[in-house]
Formats: structure tokens, sequence, C-alpha cells
């Protein structure tokens, strides 16, 4: 565990550092809420009534999404997985006695702490300060919201560890990150919230894990959930995912062949 901790903690403060990026990607974040909630709120100023979410809750989670962007976005990916992988240094990894999959896990998932710790407190202060509806009001339910941050943001790295895992088999990465990009982010909620969509298609997106990553903390803030039973299908889709992805390195590094000389 003490190495596992020490993997953390470089890749944290390897994250950190990059303070000028982070305030560019404040900036950008900013100006594309701002944009996201003036399309929102033409559709209210047409038809208020008939909406599944009101105009705060809206503006409520896009200013969280925005916030922690890098905790949720399906599309960011540590690049020198990829490429330890299709270049065959993985092999270094091997000769290290460590797990290669919670190796990866942690680096993963530290890296995505420090990006969203450079950015989302920014975020939220300005957001909190904008004049009504368009401000970012507290949370009511902040300790479920926590949980379900916590419980989205493992399952998303537990999603992305398969497609990591793929590149052992399909040798490179350029096809599935592209199909993973452009449907996780449609079946998250992270260009529409999911309450939006017809229907049947929320209850198709309700069987699969994609409804319990980003969908699940940014709707508990904006007070369109509140019951804790919503932890157990999230808490349901990380163990799946966990066995599966575990299963499937231990498969793919037995058929693993590294050539050159």
């Amino acid at each position: 565990m003490k190495t596992y901790s020490a993997i953390f903690r470089i890749q944290f403060q390897s994250a950190i550092q990059y303070r000028t990026a982070a305030l560019a990607g404040i900036l950008t974040q900013f100006a594309w809420g701002l944009l996201l909630i003036k399309m929102f709120e033409s559709f209210y100023q047409t038809n208020a009534q008939n909406q599944p979410m009101t105009f705060e809750q809206v503006c409520a989670y896009i200013w969280i999404q925005q916030a922690g962007l890098n905790l949720f976005a399906l599309w960011i990916y540590d690049r020198t997985i990829f490429e330890e992988i299709i270049s065959g240094n993985v092999a270094y990894q091997l000769t290290r006695p460590l797990g290669l999959y919670p190796h990866w896990f942690i680096s993963n998932l530290a890296m995505r702490i420090a990006r969203t710790l450079l950015r989302c407190l920014p975020m939220i202060i300005v957001a909190s300060f904008l004049p009504e509806p368009y401000k970012l009001l507290p949370p009511n339910h902040l300790l479920l919201f926590i949980v379900t941050m916590i419980l989205s943001t493992l399952l998303i790295i537990a999603f992305l560890m398969l497609v990591y895992i793929s590149v052992f088999y399909f040798l490179t990465d350029v096809g599935i990150r592209v199909i993973v990009a452009t449907i996780g982010e449609f079946l998250t909620g992270a260009i529409i919230p999911l309450p939006f969509l017809p229907q049947p298609l929320q209850t198709f997106i309700h069987w699969t894990p994609f409804a319990y990553m980003q969908n699940i903390p940014l709707r508990v803030y904006s007070l369109d959930i509140s019951s804790w039973n919503i932890i157990i299908p999230q808490a349901f889709w990380l163990i799946l995912l966990l066995v599966a992805g575990w299963w499937l390195m231990q498969h793919a590094l037995s058929k693993f062949v590294i050539q050159g000389g």
C-alpha cells in the first residue's frame, strides 16, 4: 500500500505543476459554461413549464460539470500508458514488483484529482457570485454529492481502464478513443442532461454504466436526485468493471508478446 501511495503522490505532484494550463482551462470552461447556460435559457424562455429541470438546476448542473471536468470527462487519458503499450515499453513496468492494473488506476486517479483541484475552486467561487438565476447555489445534500462524486470518479477510471487494456488487442488507441469520446460523452449527460432525453432512451441508458458516471453527482448537486439508493447501482457497476478490468488485464498479459532485440 505504501508503494501505491507513493505512486499517487508522484503523479499528483507532476500533474499539479501545470498552473498556466490550468488558468487557460478555467477561462475556457467558464466561457463554455456561460454559452451552455445561455443556450438552455433560450429554451426556457420559450417554454419553462414543461422542462424536466428548473433553470436554476440546469445552471448548477453546468457549473459543477465544468468545475469537475477533469474528474468526469471520458476523453481525458494518460497518454504515456498508450505509448508504453504500443511501443512495448510496458515490459519495463512488468519487471517491477507492482500490479499493473492498480498502478495505472492510481496514476489516473492522481492525475484527475490534481487537475481538478487546480481548476474547480476558482470556477465555483466565480459562479457563486454571478447574478441570479445564473449563480451556483449551494447543495442541500452535500454528503450524498461527495459520496456519489467519489463513486462516479472511480467508475469512470474503471471504465477507461478497459480502454487502456483494449490497446493490447487492437495495437492502436485512435479508434477506441474516438468511439468512447463520441458515444460516452452523450450517454453520460456531458452534452445534454439525461432528463432532457426521450424516456425510452433514458430507460436504455439506465441499464448501462454511463448513467451512473457524471450524471448522478451533477443531478444530486442540482437537487434533481436526493435518494441514497442511487449509490447502489453506482457501486454495482464499479465492482463489475473492476473485476472485468482485472480479468482482462491478466488475459491480455498472458497473451502479450514483445518483438525486437
